[in-house]
């Protein structure tokens, strides 16, 4: 039987929009509530869409493990694996995204799919270079945050996951 593939979620941009300077805008289904001294803007129906997808989440953010006790709760989702990243000399050189290293080390050639709002091209072909399955680096407007277009690109790569693109 095969495995389901990884997909790596990041919570501020996908999940939690960027307001860009315009604190009046308001999201449909957005709810902001205050964590820690943070104002983070979530909405609850992207807990079940996620889970709705045929993979198996994982947290790649900086909340780490608070992730599971401060973003997922509020959103619907269980508690999920945390993704850590090197730090140092572990890493990959500028320009790949700090995240990048441990997201492969983590997929072990297993196929996965990531979503954050910082995914480049320096890191679509250090992953084509050095990940041994299908990858995916989906690019999330920060502004927006996860859209249906999102999660139909998603849907959609995981019915034939394929290797990243040099």
């Amino acid at each position: 039987m095969q495995r389901r593939p990884l997909l790596f979620v990041d919570v501020d941009g996908p999940l939690n929009p960027y307001d860009r300077g315009n604190r009046s805008a308001r999201r449909a289904g957005y709810v902001r509530h205050s964590i820690e001294g943070f104002t983070v803007k979530l909405k609850r129906a992207h807990g079940a869409a996620l889970l709705a997808l045929p993979f198996e989440l994982v947290w790649a953010t900086t909340w780490r493990d608070d992730a599971n006790t401060l973003i997922g709760p509020r959103i619907g989702l269980p508690r999920l694996p945390v993704c850590e990243f090197p730090s140092g000399d572990e890493g990959a050189p500028e320009p790949v995204h700090f995240k990048t290293p441990g997201i492969v080390g983590y997929a072990a050639g297993r196929a996965f799919a990531w979503i954050d709002d910082e995914v480049t091209g320096a890191d679509r072909a250090w992953v084509a270079e050095r990940h041994g399955g299908p990858a995916l680096l989906h690019r999330v407007d920060p502004a927006a945050g996860l859209s249906a277009a999102d999660f139909g690109a998603l849907a959609a790569w995981a019915e034939d996951p394929v290797p990243p693109a040099p």
